[in-house]
């Protein structure tokens, strides 16, 4: 039991058995205890009921100070803060004062200053007019306080006028008139001009107004208008500092790759090169990383107006790269004759060129196998001086099938693999990037991995990838790998295995093809990382392609392409498939402790020309508990066969359709430990062309009869950088089961062994489901 619980448990106890735990008897003789306060509104004007709670909840956030907590009816705080008063020895005392609190008393209520504060606030919103009275009411020991507000209907924006006295900034300010935040016809509210004002600074920032500020603006306000209208007009201050409203130029560009924090002030480094109209500061030696590489990610130029935009995309893309620990982009008037021009000093601190990481961790897995894995990492920068991220990493494992039936079911792994990351779009073509805050990545993969499932098989697997990454904006992101080649070869297989593999051919297909080679598209959307929005949105579409390059140059060559009889490369079966998944999520945010998250899969994999069936590698699975959770993991399908898991172990069916949808309620128990409840339901099927007998293939006008369906409860222990999640399911629908009894809710006996044997399904995983 955590110690904040422990806490609670022993303040419920302190509350039951002493009598005196409310605190009534610590008061100071002639004030009383505040027990909180009530708003009231008034109106002779017929309000809208949005507006009216909109009115009320801002004067009800004015109210100061809050009342003590209260506990049953009873404040225990303020008795044991009080106790802890009365001198107590050690730890008892610290406890007492760490979780009571002193008693909030009427004394220290200023009533008639929260009236003024409440108009302050009301006034913000459009109502300019209110008058906030208050009254005490009270016994002998606790007295509230009732605000009354009396208003009038807020105003509303009637027009906006631009009086700017400055030609040039007004015309500028003119240019993005229409992307402004008042329009007539909205309420009037103070942080909307706010707003109105950042926005435009922002505007200006952009169009060389260096030293512009938003106070410079000012929103004049005429009330003189009918029907509670207000007229708005913006203005500048009648005195601005110099250089305020000048349009700045760069002038010289300075890069210090080599920056230390510890440098001395006074040591200035003579040596210096030009490259593309930029002064890298020392010798040419001396710098890690090409200037023709810096270059590229410096958007502020020499002539060039000054923008934030482009301050903002250099600083951005700099730190992107990987290899500096800080980058600062100062500013200074330069030494020119004539005025509005800057020098610009870019200073990066560079990280250390190796880092070396060690990693040991629990692993769960999606074929229900678990146990430790090692990683070990060696990352070196700049390899090539071109800001490159080289890593060679080496991965070792040992699993273990849980509640396995099979007699030595387990499996050790080791992989090794390189791969190296370039700051930019490499051939076969060279795109000179656009103005985009973030870099793009190009990716070369290559990696080795030796399986050994004990009783069963040997496997290596050769993987080559070649692929590009970038980012639009902070919401979306392309991954497209022109080359995603892997070659699979098994050995030392076991008669047991051989016999799993004859009794089932669609299972022998998929192993016989491991030859894969073909690439692959993605897009990303997700805007969960953009704060105070209530309904946040992740979207992952991917689409996949195998084989055509093979099969293109066997029917060139003269041969035959046909599943019947499959061509071959290095003596092994390739693939040939396509394959589209859509995976689509939706957040909707009640509180903060209280969140619904929902989420949508569906996805078709097409085996042809070379191949009858999907890599097995490629097909979809369904249950377990990233998926329907009231299942074993990969145990559904496909279609309405059932899956004997405790005779075939690791070797799961899978399907080449796919449809899964999840509803799940959050909700906060207490700081880090929380819960919830969910249902999922889904399955895989396989196409009608599939030639496997196994469960029913899909059908649009049938495939809801197949679905899985469970439900169950959650518990989550949530420490931001690491989540333990516990998801407890049982089945609501069996597919595998006979027509008119595939709905078992009403079967459910918890109180039966055996049913809890069968049916109830524990999860235990690392991170949220989706």
């Amino acid at each position: 039991m955590s110690r904040s619980i422990l806490n609670k448990c022993l303040i419920a106890i302190v509350c039951i058995i002493s009598s005196a735990c409310t605190g009534m008897r610590y008061l100071p003789e002639g004030d009383k205890l505040y027990t909180g306060a009530k708003v009231e509104v008034e109106s002779q004007d017929e309000l809208k009921n949005r507006e009216t709670k909109a009115i009320r909840k801002m004067a009800k956030d004015a109210v100061r100070p809050k009342p003590n907590k209260t506990f049953m009816g009873m404040r225990p705080r303020i008795w044991m803060y009080e106790k802890a008063g009365e001198d107590p020895k050690g730890k008892i005392k610290k406890w007492l004062k760490k979780n009571g609190e002193p008693a909030v008393l009427l004394s220290n209520v200023k009533p008639g200053l929260t009236s003024e504060i409440i108009d302050a606030k009301l006034f913000n919103i459009g109502v300019f007019k209110s008058r906030t009275d208050y009254d005490i009411i009270g016994n002998k020991q606790t007295a509230k306080v009732i605000y009354t507000s009396r208003i009038h209907e807020p105003y509303f924006i009637k027009e906006i006028l631009y009086s700017i006295s400055d030609d040039s900034l007004s015309r500028r300010i003119l240019e993005v008139k229409e992307k402004s935040h008042i329009k007539p016809g909205k309420d009037y509210k103070l942080e909307r001009l706010k707003n109105e004002r950042t926005r435009i600074d922002a505007a200006l920032k952009d169009r060389g107004y260096f030293n512009f500020n938003p106070d410079y603006l000012l929103f004049k306000a005429d009330t003189s208008g009918l029907n509670h209208t207000v007229s708005l007009n913006l203005t500048l201050k009648d005195s601005l500092p110099e250089g305020a409203l000048t349009v700045y130029r760069i002038h010289n560009v300075f890069v210090d790759q080599n920056y230390s924090l510890d440098a001395d002030p006074a040591e200035k480094k003579t040596d210096t090169i030009r490259f593309d109209n930029i002064i890298f500061l020392g010798q040419e030696s001396d710098m890690n990383i090409r200037p023709n590489v810096i270059s590229r990610s410096v958007y502020l130029r020499k002539n060039e107006i000054y923008s934030r935009k482009n301050h903002s995309i250099t600083l951005s893309r700099l730190m992107s790269m990987g290899n500096f620990k800080f980058i600062q982009v100062k500013f200074a008037d330069s030494d020119t004759t004539a005025p509005g021009f800057l020098n610009v000093t870019i200073l990066m601190t560079p990280m250390q060129k190796h880092t070396f990481r060690a990693e040991i961790e629990m692993v769960s897995k999606s074929n229900n196998f678990m146990g430790p894995r090692m990683n070990l990492s060696v990352l070196d920068r700049n390899t090539f001086r071109g800001a490159e991220l080289l890593d060679f990493s080496m991965t070792g494992s040992f699993e273990a099938q849980l509640n396995s039936k099979i007699k030595n079911s387990y499996s050790y792994s080791w992989n090794p693999r390189v791969e190296l990351s370039l700051p930019l779009f490499l051939f076969p073509f060279l795109v000179k990037g656009k103005s985009n805050i973030y870099v793009p990545k190009t990716r070369f993969l290559l990696s080795y991995n030796y399986l050994k499932r004990v009783d069963y098989f040997d496997m290596q697997t050769f993987e080559f990838l070649f692929g590009y990454k970038w980012k639009h904006n902070v919401r979306t992101e392309f991954e497209i790998n022109p080359v995603h080649i892997s070659y699979s070869s098994l050995f030392n297989e076991t008669d047991k295995f051989k016999e799993l593999l004859e009794s089932n051919y669609y299972l022998r297909k998929s192993y016989e093809e491991q030859f894969i080679s073909g690439g692959s598209l993605s897009f990303t959307y997700n805007d969960q990382m953009i704060p105070g929005k209530k309904i946040q949105n992740f979207f992952l579409g991917t689409a996949e392609i195998g084989g055509n390059v093979l099969s293109l140059a066997g029917i060139i060559a003269g041969n035959r392409i046909s599943s019947d009889n499959p061509a071959t490369i290095a003596g092994s079966v390739y693939s040939q498939y396509a394959k589209l998944s859509l995976d689509g999520r939706a957040y909707y945010k009640f509180t903060s402790k209280h969140k619904l998250a929902l989420r949508v899969f569906t996805g078709i994999g097409i085996p042809y020309g070379n191949s009858s069936t999907l890599p097995y590698i490629k097909q979809f699975f369904s249950g377990g508990p990233n998926s329907i959770r009231a299942f074993q993991i990969n145990s559904l399908g496909p279609g309405s066969y059932q899956q004997d898991t405790g005779q075939t172990g690791f070797l799961q069916l899978g399907g080449d359709i796919k449809l899964e949808t999840n509803v799940e309620y959050r909700f906060t128990i207490y700081r880090f430990l929380k819960a919830a409840l969910f249902a999922d339901a889904g399955n895989v099927w396989l196409s009608k062309s599939n030639s496997s007998e196994k469960g029913s293939p899909f059908e649009l006008a049938g495939f809801a009869d197949d679905l899985a369906v469970g439900a169950g409860v959650g518990l989550r222990i949530d420490v931001s950088f690491f989540i333990l999640r516990f998801d407890l399911a049982a089945p609501l629908r069996k597919p595998w089961l006979d027509h008119g009894h595939r709905w078992v809710g009403n079967q459910m006996s918890f109180g039966d062994p055996a049913w809890r044997k069968e049916n109830l399904v524990l999860n235990v995983a690392i991170g949220y489901p989706f």
